[in-house]
């Protein structure tokens, strides 16, 4: 029923695939020892060669190999090696890259800072305001009417949490003479690529371009693949089944920092849909999908190897940015009131 799902999921199969065989071939070498010295070489090497963004991310790799090289020697322990290693990768600012032992997974401390510390939301507000005790959960959305009914306002806090036809249908129906609907995804930090798809169902689908994507397959920092443009293929509703599709009155979505992964994915899809703006702070970004293997001492890692560019051509791996810059008011939340939801309520009504 919805073919644009099944054509990125496609994609995304393709990239995997692709990523785990081509790529991996082109950069395997021959067994080599489990030392320190030689597992963080070997890190380095893996990263130096299949990483995406040091252009976007401005960061010199070879820089790096200088400062944490010296820390690493033969006799040094596992936790010691890992400290390093992970220091190493956190230098990459990437939410997508780990690396993964026993006894510990590396997060990267940047992107966690910006998510909790930035994040542009207050959800005691949201919870007693907006939604109000009175809300209503439907499947993975929480949603209410504001501005005495005249706006939808559903709050969907996580793409891992699975979305259903029947589910939207309901808040299409629910909602159907609203002037426009507000989607909250402010520190939702994503999950389900596949997901993306299935919000995207509810517009105006007609072969338009969502984005373009490549992917990192050879040694060279800037040699990628050719850009694969992925389309919203055309979605054509019996009237009688879904008498609220597609919808094309106002849709205004609201990001923040903590917006990652498959949160930065809809965000740019966004783009080829008139009817649909974004609110708020930039997004945390995390828009490459990532990869990784296996070290010579068992150890496992990913990192980003595509990249995506936008419809307005931006590489927004650092954050998809808001049309509407809106940042919380510290005085308006004094007062219970969120001026982010205000503004995109304000601009459905105006339209």
């Amino acid at each position: 029923m919805i073919p644009s799902m099944k054509k990125i999921s496609h994609l995304i199969l393709c990239l995997a695939f692709v990523a785990m065989t081509s790529c991996e071939s082109i950069f395997m070498e021959d067994a080599i020892d489990s030392t320190p010295v030689s597992t963080f070489e070997y890190l380095w090497n893996k990263v130096d060669q299949q990483y995406a963004f040091f252009d976007i991310k401005g960061i010199d790799w070879d820089s790096v190999h200088a400062v944490y090289r010296p820390m690493v020697n033969d006799d040094m322990d596992d936790e010691s090696l890992f400290d390093v290693c992970a220091a190493m990768l956190n230098t990459l600012r990437d939410g997508h890259t780990n690396l993964v032992s026993s006894f510990n997974v590396s997060r990267n401390d940047s992107v966690y800072y910006k998510m909790i510390a930035q994040k542009n939301i207050n959800t005691d507000v949201v919870m007693l305001n907006y939604l109000t005790l009175g809300y209503h959960s439907t499947g993975s959305f929480s949603h209410n009417a504001i501005r005495n009914g005249k706006v939808a306002y559903v709050r969907y806090s996580s793409f891992e949490s699975a979305i259903t036809d029947d589910d939207l249908d309901y808040l299409l129906e629910r909602y159907k003479d609203c002037a426009g609907i507000i989607l909250d995804l402010r520190q939702n930090g994503g999950g389900s690529v596949s997901n993306v798809p299935m919000l995207l169902s509810i517009f105006d689908n007609h072969k338009q371009q969502l984005y373009r994507t490549q992917i990192k397959c050879s040694p060279g920092h800037d040699e990628f693949t050719e850009l694969e443009t992925v389309y919203a293929d055309s979605t054509e509703y019996n009237s009688e089944d879904y008498p609220n599709r597609p919808y094309v009155k106002p849709f205004a979505v609201l990001i923040d920092r903590g917006s990652y992964s498959a949160t930065s994915f809809f965000s740019v899809c966004t783009q080829a849909y008139d009817n649909v703006k974004l609110f708020g702070d930039y997004s945390g970004g995390g828009l490459g999908l990532p990869n990784g293997g296996e070290l010579p001492n068992g150890w496992t890692y990913r990192f980003s190897i595509t990249r995506t560019i936008a419809n307005d051509g931006g590489n927004y791996e650092n954050g998809v940015p808001p049309d509407y810059h809106v940042l919380l008011d510290p005085a308006s939340t004094a007062q219970g009131i969120d001026n982010v939801i205000e503004a995109a309520a304000d601009w459905i009504e105006g339209n």
